[in-house]
């Protein structure tokens, strides 16, 4: 007889979305996490983004009136915005622990480390249970290089009481463009040091090489190509220099070379599961290599997005597989990916590059959306959209450059995922004059016509 029919370990959405439909189930679940309750997207990751990100969407919206009817766009108080922040999510934390207890899930503020197949370590004492879900996440890299006391990642920067004078992004990943274009719009300095050729690598290149036009614009410097190997306290700040000899001196550093999966001193190497920097390994159940332990979310090694929604997909999945209500591997539908940099950059399904690969499967189609359409867009007038339809004429990706884009996206990954037609959206009735109305009038003459 074992404590628990489930065991996580984490708390974030990998975890407690099966743990209460777990519980709802009436089975005996216990979630451990020794860290803030919810985990990183809700106390220190794309929520507090989110949230600080929004009055930049407004500055930047009213921005593109300057020239007609607003005289003055106004400041925004970083310090003031930052404390609203805190305020806003102090409560998560409390609030995710008692509503699984609520729930009737034993939460236990502990790390959880794995004994055996069925027993857990939880500070002093062991549990056992049936089945474990590895819900453990990422945490962000950290450069082993001479002076790397000196970095800072993304969940210390998303808790600064003022914005840099000059910050220097080492990586120019989704977390540093995005931090950047809050700087940016604020009248900051920033400079980039780039390992690879060129911005946001996993996003399409002609709609970020525009957003990296747009952001050196506003007084970004971008060097490609370029490895740090040290950084260094100044009198005035730090200095960080690369190994071509390449140096730019700041006041703030932050390190966004990519996220690492918190996979060690869990166990897994004495119960033959493996494991790495990039994530566990699962076979088509999301089972390691000890069928009753599970991985859900981040820490999965896989190619899919690791973004909030497929943990919570995940974990939904996990739950259905040990209530028996499914014994099918996972199918992931089309999942949409968003960088909220200033504007938006979107992608969902098939990309550009892939179809652009294969012409006589795929048909590209680009929109200059914000020209045709700047009475409806708030006079966004780089706006563009990118269909992709395959031979059957249905929409199979799309790619989006806007600062809804994040909307768009949603609803194009809803005609993607159920294969509507062009006959489909037209028996239907949208809302006039909006965004949506104006891109099923641009789909339309494009997709299926047929039943």
């Amino acid at each position: 007889m074992y404590d628990f029919d489930v065991v996580y370990l984490g708390s974030g959405h990998a975890a407690w979305h099966g743990a209460v439909m777990l519980a709802n189930a009436e089975k005996k679940v216990a979630v451990l996490d020794h860290d803030l309750s919810g985990g990183t997207c809700t106390n220190y990751g794309c929520d507090a983004k989110i949230l600080l990100d929004g009055p930049f969407e407004c500055i930047e919206a009213l921005d593109r009136y300057k020239d007609i009817c607003v005289d003055n766009v106004g400041n925004i108080s970083w310090k003031k915005l930052m404390e609203y922040k805190k305020h806003h999510f102090a409560p998560f934390p409390t609030f995710v622990s008692n509503m699984l207890k609520e729930k009737g899930v034993a939460f236990i503020k502990e790390r959880g480390k794995l004994i055996d197949a069925h027993t857990v370590q939880a500070g002093n004492q062991h549990i056992t249970a049936e089945n474990i879900v590895l819900a453990v996440g990422q945490r962000n890299a950290r450069l082993d290089i001479p002076g790397k006391e000196f970095l800072h990642g993304s969940r210390e920067f998303l808790d600064i009481e003022e914005m840099p004078e000059h910050l220097i992004c080492i990586g120019a990943g989704i977390i540093s463009m995005e931090f950047a274009s809050m700087a940016l719009t604020l009248g900051k300095k920033v400079s980039f040091f780039e390992f690879m050729p060129r911005a946001l690598a996993a996003y399409p290149e002609k709609y970020v090489t525009k957003l990296v036009e747009k952001m050196t614009e506003q007084g970004a410097d971008f060097h490609f190509g370029e490895a740090v190997c040290r950084v260094e306290k100044t009198d005035n700040g730090y200095k960080v220099t690369a190994k071509s000899g390449l140096c730019v001196e700041g006041d703030y550093v932050l390190d966004a070379t990519g996220r690492v999966t918190n996979y060690e001193d869990l166990g897994l190497e004495e119960l033959g599961i493996q494991a790495s920097r990039r994530g566990i390994e699962v076979d088509d159940h999301l089972r390691t290599c000890v069928k009753n332990i599970y991985v859900s979310g981040d820490a999965i090694n896989k190619m899919i997005p690791r973004l909030t929604p497929t943990a919570i997909y995940e974990s939904n999945y996990i739950a259905a597989q040990i209530l028996g209500l499914s014994d099918k591997p996972i199918c992931y539908p089309a999942v949409p990916n968003l960088v909220f940099t200033l504007p938006r950059i979107a992608q969902v399904g098939m990309t550009i590059e892939e179809a652009e690969k294969k012409p006589e499967q795929y048909k590209v189609v680009d929109i200059p959306y914000g020209v045709q359409n700047e009475w409806i867009n708030n006079r966004e007038l780089d706006i563009d959209i990118t269909f992709i339809i395959d031979t059957k004429r249905y929409l199979v990706g799309a790619a989006v450059y806007g600062s809804d884009a994040g909307t768009w996206i949603d609803f194009l990954t809803l005609i993607i995922n159920k294969k509507i037609t062009g006959q489909e959206l037209e028996s239907m009735i949208f809302a006039f004059p909006t965004h949506t109305y104006m891109l099923v009038s641009t789909l339309i003459s494009l997709l299926n016509k047929e039943k």
